[in-house]
């Protein structure tokens, strides 16, 4: 029986409420939305179901922003955010979100609106190729067929195909040990938005087949004997730290791991590692995650003469030696641990480590009865408070601020390489854009993953740390629409005036100053405390640990941007 006509009604708007109708009832809770004029149904559509209480619907103006906002929000839920923008440069204005989510294995679906195919290549307004522009960085794509149909009844064959696709590519984006990006190209046809259908609002349970699971693999048994040290890259997890623990083997956890704690964790392991009697006589590496922060472990994966495992994530496999054995699982053999190869490693990382702890007062001094030992004493406390910071007082200030309740994002900068050396470790969540290690959307990633890390009422303050070139890449990310609720977020900048990253590098030492200042360490004059105010940030600049120390334990609620002056 024909279903009635409905006035204003739009296959595009009908298409579009199938499809992220199913991608709520599958999981997906968070829609990051750039407005545009070819996606206006799936905009109306998100709007419906942040209204309904469905989904969290958080609006974006720069579509680079919105990618990296859902990559900062699926980083921390581990569930697909969907990002929806218009066609265009629109669509590939997400590039960078989605290689970063295929090489860290990050769930994200990208939904780009798009022209029919008849307007494809005959130079039509906004009209590109989109259909694989995200090239071999997505773990599923689909042109989606142009919607045709009128669904009053929520149950025609379009309205399947598209919730099929929304279970399809939900599966796709959160296979085990292959989770990353989906790409869903959409066309539409005018007109592009109609009214909702009745069906939308239906709680009524929608049946479709589950793909598959794989059954879990057999694990690769570890045995005893060879000198095996724990690598945690980035996002490698607590796994990391179970797998050291159960072996007896010392671990080796880079600062943006998520493994750096335990009584396995060795400090300074970058020393340990040019050390021949430690160093120079492992045997055997099991790396989990992305080592990406020094030379000394890229060193230690390419040697012919270690056993690399490498374990299974859902992002890039590891492979630098050439003979990596790769296991999605792996388990300890039986057996006793080489104690004295885990303790000489333990010894040796404790008398390398650097004490960034601030001298103790003398006590003595302050209470003298003598004037000129209490007045010396004094000068030494005021001379310690106004110190200037340096990068390891900065990064030791905020990880020491920062604890298991609250949430520590590291741009690509040079304090990471600073705080992977010097920092001692520490239970606590951390994230970073690894992956491809770019200088982008850290902020944004930031706001995802504070948004989603605060959802319901839950405590804690996410903190930033970055440099002020990655500030000033990101820039766009310092604003919030008014109607949307304010994360707890401090975004600590070490502004040292430009790249100093560059400055360790081998063309600081062949370059003229003024050229190698010019093409690499871009030199800037951008007045931060202004940028702040003009996206309604709190602005503090601080000069000295204890102001720092005050600032970070102390925050003042909602978004604050602290601006910490480094010398070059």
């Amino acid at each position: 029986m024909e279903e009635p006509a409905r006035a204003d009604a739009s296959p595009a708007t009908d298409a579009a409420a199938a499809l992220l109708d199913q991608l709520a009832r599958r999981g997906v809770r968070d829609l990051v939305l750039s407005p545009g004029s070819r996606s206006q149904s799936l905009a109306l559509v998100a709007a419906a179901l942040e209204a309904a209480g469905r989904v969290r619907l958080h609006v974006r103006i720069d579509e680079r922003v919105a990618g990296f906002t859902a990559l900062g929000i699926a980083r921390e839920t581990a569930t697909p955010a969907a990002v929806i923008c218009t066609s265009g440069t629109a669509a590939a204005n997400l590039l960078p979100a989605a290689l970063e989510a295929h090489h860290s294995g990050v769930p994200l679906l990208l939904l780009t609106a798009d022209r029919p195919p008849e307007l494809r290549g005959v130079g039509a307004n906004q009209t590109t190729r989109q259909p694989g522009i995200f090239g071999s960085s997505v773990r599923f794509e689909q042109d989606v067929p142009t919607p045709e149909e009128l669904d009053a009844a929520g149950t025609g064959p379009q309205t399947l195909r598209m919730r099929r696709l929304a279970a399809d590519a939900y599966a796709a984006a959160t296979a085990a040990r292959r989770a990353g990006p989906v790409h869903l190209n959409l066309p539409f046809r005018e007109p592009l938005a109609g009214t909702l259908p009745a069906w939308l609002a239906d709680a009524a349970d929608v049946v479709l087949d589950d793909p598959a699971v794989p059954a879990e693999p057999a694990p690769l048994v570890l045995e005893r004997g060879p000198r095996t040290v724990v690598v945690a890259g980035a996002d490698a997890g607590a796994a990391a730290e179970a797998l050291a623990y159960e072996g007896g083997w010392p671990l080796i956890a880079e600062i943006v791991s998520g493994a750096r704690f335990g009584r396995h964790a060795v400090r300074s392991y970058r020393t340990l590692l040019r050390d021949a009697a430690l160093g120079g006589r492992v045997e055997r590496a099991v790396v989990f995650g992305h080592p990406t922060l020094s030379r000394e472990l890229v060193g230690l994966l390419s040697r012919r003469d270690v056993e690399v495992v490498a374990v299974r994530g859902p992002g890039e496999p590891l492979g630098l030696n050439g003979a990596t054995v790769a296991a999605d699982a792996v388990a300890v053999a039986p057996g006793d641990a080489d104690r004295e190869w885990l303790g000489a490693w333990l010894r040796a990382g404790q008398e390398a480590s650097i004490d960034l702890d601030p001298p103790a007062p003398d006590l003595e001094g302050l209470s003298s009865t003598v004037p000129h030992d209490r007045l010396e004493a004094v000068a030494a406390e005021l001379a310690a408070v106004r110190a200037p910071l340096d990068r390891a007082g900065l990064v030791d200030a905020v990880w020491r601020a920062t604890w298991p309740h609250d949430r520590l994002v590291f741009g690509s900068s040079r304090l990471v390489r600073v705080a992977d050396e010097v920092l001692a470790g520490k239970k606590v969540t951390v994230h970073a854009n690894r992956g491809l290690a770019g200088i982008d959307g850290t902020i944004a990633t930031a706001m995802g993953i504070a948004l989603s890390s605060q959802a319901g009422g839950r405590p804690g303050v996410t903190r930033v740390l970055l440099g002020d070139l990655a500030l000033l890449h990101d820039v766009g990310a310092l604003y919030l629409p008014p109607e949307e609720d304010e994360p707890r977020i401090q975004v600590i900048v070490g502004n040292d005036g430009g790249g100093t990253i560059f400055d360790t590098l081998e063309v600081a030492q062949l370059a003229a100053r003024n050229e190698f200042d010019r093409v690499l360490y871009t030199p800037h004059t951008v007045r931060i405390e202004q940028l702040a105010t003009a996206y309604g940030w709190e602005y503090t600049r601080v000069t000295s640990r204890a102001a720092l120390d005050q600032v970070l334990v102390a925050p003042v609620g909602g978004r604050q941007l602290i601006e910490v002056p480094l010398g070059r």
